[in-house]
């Protein structure tokens, strides 16, 4: 059974008549009679009586008249849906990011796209740069951001922006003022998997120091809880210069006179999924 032959059904049936039928089809006559008598001889019914010189539905034809509308009515929904999602008038557009960059970087980006099209809903969720890596890996998002180098062979990616790691103190730690010894200090640090401290841990050699020697006393799931950590004189830590800055600003965060190198924002997507139309522009949008 095919979409074609219910609406010559239909056709035929709102009209009980099939020369009616194939005019407003711009069909043969033969081929409107042909689909009809496919449709009988396959399931074994009749769909119309003749009466007369004309034809109407029999019981059968009656109830099956209802089935059939109501089923191309659903695949002109599911068109509309098509339709929709390829001109963006409406669909869902699912994203994962970091906790860094969702909280500072992407906001204005998905601000922008969504007054550039209101009828895509975005759905964003947080979480480190491994998680959102298995996400877009997965197929449960199908854009993500995350910090730092990009590992997966399957993961397409681009460098969207760059961002610079500082490391701070509690404005009223004893350590302050001395040259730091980065290895007698307490650290505060993200958890493993998080961009942030992989890229810290990455430039500890070029410092003269082993990662395994920092002596790390809390790993914390967030930029905030690290931050706030730190505030209340914890240890040190290395974070992003956007999550420190309003710490310093209000004085409870201090600078530590540390160098350590930028690192990039990559937009990443499965290099062997088809994106939708949706993440296609946002990603060009983002990247142009």
């Amino acid at each position: 059974m095919t979409l074609e032959q219910l609406r010559i059904f239909v056709a035929v049936a709102e009209r009980c008549h099939v020369t009616r039928a194939a005019e407003a089809l711009h069909l043969s006559q033969s081929a409107v009679s042909a689909a009809i008598a496919a449709l009988e001889s396959r399931h074994g019914v009749r769909l119309f009586s003749r009466v007369g010189r004309g034809i109407e539905l029999t019981e059968t034809g009656t109830a099956f008249l209802a089935e059939a509308r109501a089923v191309l009515a659903r695949a002109a929904r599911a068109e509309a849906v098509l339709a929709g999602l390829g001109d963006l008038s409406h669909g869902t557009l699912r994203v994962q990011a970091s906790q860094t960059i969702a909280s500072y970087w992407l906001p204005r980006h998905l601000v922008a796209f969504r007054r550039a099209y209101p009828g895509i809903e975005i759905a964003l969720t947080i979480g480190n740069t491994a998680d959102v890596a298995a996400s877009v890996l997965a197929g449960a998002a199908e854009l993500g951001f995350i910090e730092g180098d990009v590992i997966a062979p399957n993961l397409a990616h681009r460098q969207v922006a760059r961002d610079r790691l500082v490391v701070v103190l509690g404005a009223q730690h004893p350590a302050l003022g001395a040259a730091p010894d980065l290895a007698a200090l307490d650290w505060v640090l993200r958890e493993p998997g998080s961009g942030t401290r992989a890229v810290f841990e990455a430039a500890l050699p070029a410092l003269g120091i082993a990662p395994a020697r920092l002596r790390v006393v809390m790993a914390l799931p967030s930029n905030e809880a690290v931050r706030a950590a730190v505030e209340a004189g914890m240890g040190a830590t290395a974070i992003s210069a956007s999550v420190a800055a309003s710490g310093i600003e209000a004085g409870t965060l201090s600078l530590l006179d540390v160098p350590l190198p930028d690192r990039g924002f990559h937009l990443v997507w499965h290099a062997e999924r088809d994106l939708s139309r949706a993440a296609q522009v946002l990603r060009d949008r983002i990247t142009a």
